[in-house]
């Protein structure tokens, strides 16, 4: 069976007959769970898109206004540099950095890891350099010349101040990273006992809330596609943590236990480099790990990794994470093509590619690298990397209104996030739109800071905490007295 066209000429929106019976089905008799975390994390963000994997912060009311002198409870500087989201618990934040040092192209042992090791490269990985495109000098790829030490911070809530800072690793990165991109892209993610890193290359690690390294894991090197750089976040089911190593090499997709770091299974992919973080759901007794692809989405299962259902129809480079409710998976990519497939689980088997088992697909105006935002009944996604909103009925495709152009908004990289009635889309030069959450597009606020953000926000309680270039900041509600 051929994919869905992903063309950047195709226009229409390819809609099942049987769409509306069947979610409306789905929305009435099926319980989803997005999160798998081992407490209630009403008020936390502990992973990459909030607590249930849809870029909402449900028990959340964070400020529509905010500037340098208004509503910012505190900012902080960072050391070094990294893209990663901020994750919140508690009382603490916890945030991947890279800081450069002034050695040269050595790798340096640390106290808790040791000595770096040497890795034989695959033949997918000498054959990709021969040609070129290793060492990160693919278009736009940065070469590392400076030794990098790999870090977590973990922050005071309340004031931004730092409780401590854990070196993981000390290496020359192998290879290159985007011009836009950084050498810590990959969120972490905590379930209140254990906070869980991937610096993918340079290693899988699991620390106490105090900062103990509990146990490591090298899962080798990868190779990524024109040196743009890794940026895959772990996740937690149950007593496993997954990750998935998507490259030019042989990728794969891993469960780790949570407690050892011992690996319980792991399947092969036949995929090239991706992006996107899975996301694990529960659909009729079952566990689901949904991946994202440039050859095809796949579904395993969390117990074994058994292959559930799988299909075509995105297109290369693919980013954007997906998102689910109600018993319906959401996939998007954008890059050289458009896609979005909807996807009921209750008719997920098997090969699925272009089958009645997908209630309606899109081939236009969808995200490059920002993931989309399932928020209530609509369905948010920006084009390409653009300040261009599109809105959608999540159970038809219908448009509710889009594609919209957000004034003031200059690049987009990071994902849309939503609390309070409202959504909450940051750009790349410092301004931040509100939006009213709903049908019709209406702008509540925008909001001007001095930096630069490539990192999605995280919102906890009532706060947003938004990671510029170079510092953190915390808004919230601050009494003119």
């Amino acid at each position: 069976m051929r994919d869905y066209p992903t063309g950047p000429t195709a226009r229409s929106t390819r809609t099942r007959c049987c769409t509306t019976t069947i979610h409306l089905g789905v929305l009435c008799l099926v319980a989803i769970s997005l999160s798998r975390l081992d407490a209630d994390t009403a008020g936390e963000w502990p992973q990459w898109r909030g607590p249930d994997g849809t870029g909402v912060a449900p028990h959340s009311n964070p400020p529509v206004e905010w500037s340098e002198k208004e509503n910012i409870r505190w900012k902080v500087a960072i050391p070094g540099k990294g893209h990663a989201s901020p994750i919140v618990w508690g009382d603490r934040i916890f945030l991947l950095t890279t800081i450069e040092t002034d050695v040269i192209g050595e790798t340096q042992p640390t106290e808790e890891v040791g000595e770096a090791p040497t890795l034989e490269k695959p033949a997918e990985e000498r054959r990709w350099r021969r040609r070129g495109r290793g060492r990160g000098r693919g278009m736009r790829g940065i070469t590392p010349k400076n030794v990098l030490e790999f870090a977590i911070l973990a922050l005071n809530r309340q004031d931004g101040t730092v409780l401590w800072q854990r070196t993981l690793r000390r290496e020359l990165p192998h290879e290159g990273t985007h011009n836009d991109g950084s050498w810590a892209s990959s969120s972490p993610v905590t379930n209140g006992e254990y906070v869980y890193v991937s610096f993918g290359s340079r290693g899988l690690y699991c620390l106490d809330m105090e900062g103990n390294l509990k146990w490591a894991k090298d899962l080798g090197r990868m190779t990524i596609r024109m040196g743009f750089g890794e940026g895959s976040s772990p996740v937690l089911l149950d007593d496993r943590l997954i990750v998935n190593w998507d490259h030019e090499g042989d990728s794969f997709i891993v469960a780790l236990s949570k407690k050892t770091g011992e690996e319980l299974w792991r399947v092969p992919r036949d995929e090239h480099t991706s992006w996107a973080t899975p996301l694990v759901v529960e659909h009729d007794g079952r566990s689901q790990i949904i991946t994202n692809g440039t050859r095809r989405v796949r579904s395993y299962h969390g117990k074994n990794g058994e292959l559930i259902w799988e299909t075509g129809g995105m297109t290369a480079n693919a980013v954007p994470s997906p998102v689910a409710a109600g018993g319906v998976v959401y996939l998007t990519s954008g890059f050289r093509g458009n896609a979005l497939l909807a996807i009921p689980l209750a008719s997920a088997s098997g090969d699925i590619t272009n089958s009645d088992a997908i209630a309606w697909s899109l081939d236009r105006d969808t995200p490059y690298v920002p993931s989309p935002l399932l928020y209530g009944d609509n369905l948010y996604f920006l084009k390409g990397n653009n300040g261009i909103l599109t809105c959608l009925d999540p159970a038809t495709g219908n448009h509710r209104f889009g594609p919209q152009r957000l004034e003031g908004i200059e690049g987009v990289y990071t994902s849309p996030v939503g609390a309070a009635g409202r959504v909450y889309i940051a750009g790349r030069n410092g301004a931040t739109l509100v939006i009213r959450q709903g049908p019709e597009f209406e702008v509540l606020a925008e909001n001007h800071l001095d930096e630069s953000f490539t990192a999605s926000a995280a919102i906890a309680g009532d706060e947003i905490f938004l990671r510029g270039q170079t510092s953190l900041y915390c808004i919230g509600e601050v009494s003119a007295n």
